[in-house]
């Protein structure tokens, strides 16, 4: 009997020597269980160690392909350094943020003012807190109740809080297909599973929740519900309120994530199911990264689990960033800066949609960001190192996918952080190389 370990230890030599070159199509598993004298089992947990080690992806309706793996800079998520142009984050800052923000700032520094904020701050802030975060987070007709507000020290840290009060270690969470990287993280180290929920052009596919239920025994789904990343979707009122069904007679619970719903108008799937719907806000996109906050609406039943997860996991708010906080949210100043993001993120959509529209996009003019699926004969993987090379850094598909492997042909632009010259030059540069046919030798 053959172990597949040693034979996918083969196939690993093989690509670092370069006898496999990255974007090299596999065969399909019973031609490659043939070729090497293998069982067809054994082929398959082959290609499964691979895809493990991440020297492989499988592309549904393609086949399977040797990654890009030691080619200079390896694109991964937020991380774009060097020189080059970032199109991985999207964390916008205004260029007069700044200016906006340090009014408020002299004001915190007062020493009375100092003086409280220098003390602890439990995850509950005060009554004039929640208030001032429930007036944050209203739209679309719905408001939170300011009794059911909690606060955390960034919205990461709201998210793992959240999954830490609902699940138990073992549990299985249903995942979007592809979604926010850090959840997977997170499932990681709170020992549960997480299982990819189908996906459509209008967000979660309720039936998937059913099948994941009854066939898997998830628990908690966790979800975005308003400009999706990295698919940049919104779901419509018939689509929240056909996932809210689903939830409900499932019996499960969720958590939404809606830090970028501040550029939309739409209401969440929590106003709907205010029970079973833990919403998770922060400040690191209506803001910046570096004014962390985090808020959690927690169900009325949950509010004290969600309390002490938030305590004892060590994910509560500091108390000189709340202070800051909430002079910003007081003052309308995060509210003014919201509206410019707005602004901002229509002008940069516009953009894009002008360089890139003949090609496959998949977009909202609202979001920060957008989806490009790749022309023949480009590779995801290639296509972020060809980029690199050039000095644009982009993320592949493979960043966003819940279960590796099987993944879209497909690459997320993030158009937030560079200037709006700079970012014209690189969606150019970017559309010639997509157009290009992918023969990465001569770039």
């Amino acid at each position: 009997m053959h172990d597949y370990r040693t034979m996918a230890d083969t196939i690993a030599e093989e690509i670092a020597s370069g006898r496999l070159p990255p974007g090299a199509r596999m065969p399909p598993q019973r031609a490659f269980a043939f070729e090497r004298g293998i069982a067809v089992s054994t082929a398959a947990r082959v290609y499964a160690e691979l895809t493990r080690r991440g020297l492989v992806s499988g592309e549904v309706g393609r086949g399977t392909y040797v990654r890009a793996t030691d080619q200079g800079h390896v694109p991964g998520l937020d991380h774009a350094g060097g020189n080059r142009i970032n199109l991985e984050s999207v964390f916008p800052i205004l260029s007069d943020q700044a200016h906006r923000l340090a009014p408020a700032l002299a004001r915190v520094a007062s020493p009375s003012a100092l003086a409280h904020a220098l003390v602890p701050v439990g995850v509950a802030g005060t009554a004039d807190n929640r208030k001032l975060a429930a007036d944050l987070m209203a739209r679309g007709g719905w408001r939170p109740d300011p009794a059911c507000l909690l606060f955390a020290g960034n919205g990461r840290q709201a998210i793992a809080a959240a999954l830490s009060a609902l699940t138990t270690p073992g549990d299985r969470i249903g995942v979007e297909s592809l979604s926010y990287p850090i959840v997977k993280t997170i499932a990681a180290r709170l020992g549960i599973v997480p299982v990819p929920i189908a996906l459509d052009e209008q967000g979660i596919v309720p039936e998937s929740v059913d099948r994941l239920h009854r066939d898997h025994g998830i628990k908690v789904i966790y979800l975005q519900s308003a400009l999706h990343n990295p698919l940049g979707l919104t779901m419509g009122p018939s689509r929240r309120e056909a996932v809210a069904r689903g939830i409900a007679a499932n019996g499960l619970m969720a958590v939404e994530d809606g830090c970028y719903a501040f550029l939309t108008d739409e209401p969440p799937v929590a106003a709907l199911l205010p029970d079973r719907v833990v919403l998770i806000d922060s400040l690191s996109k209506r803001l910046a990264p570096g004014t962390t906050m985090g808020f959690i609406v927690a169900p009325p039943p949950w509010l004290d689990r969600l309390r002490i997860a938030v305590h004892t996991g060590g994910w509560g708010p500091h108390g000189l960033a709340m202070a800051a906080a909430m002079q910003w949210i007081g003052d309308g100043t995060v509210e003014e800066i919201g509206i410019a993001k707005r602004e901002d993120a229509r002008t940069r959509q516009a953009i894009a949609t002008e360089i890139l529209g003949g090609l496959s996009i998949t977009r909202d003019p609202r979001a920060y960001h957008l989806w490009l699926a790749l022309p023949e004969p480009w590779r995801a993987d290639i296509f972020c190192v060809a980029a690199s090379r050039l000095g644009i850094a982009v993320t592949p598909a493979g960043a966003f996918a819940v279960m590796p492997g099987h993944v879209p042909n497909a690459v997320r632009l993030a158009l937030a952080a560079p200037p709006l010259d700079i970012l014209r030059a690189a969606l150019v540069t970017l559309a010639r190389l997509a157009v290009s046919g992918g023969d990465v030798s001569t770039e």
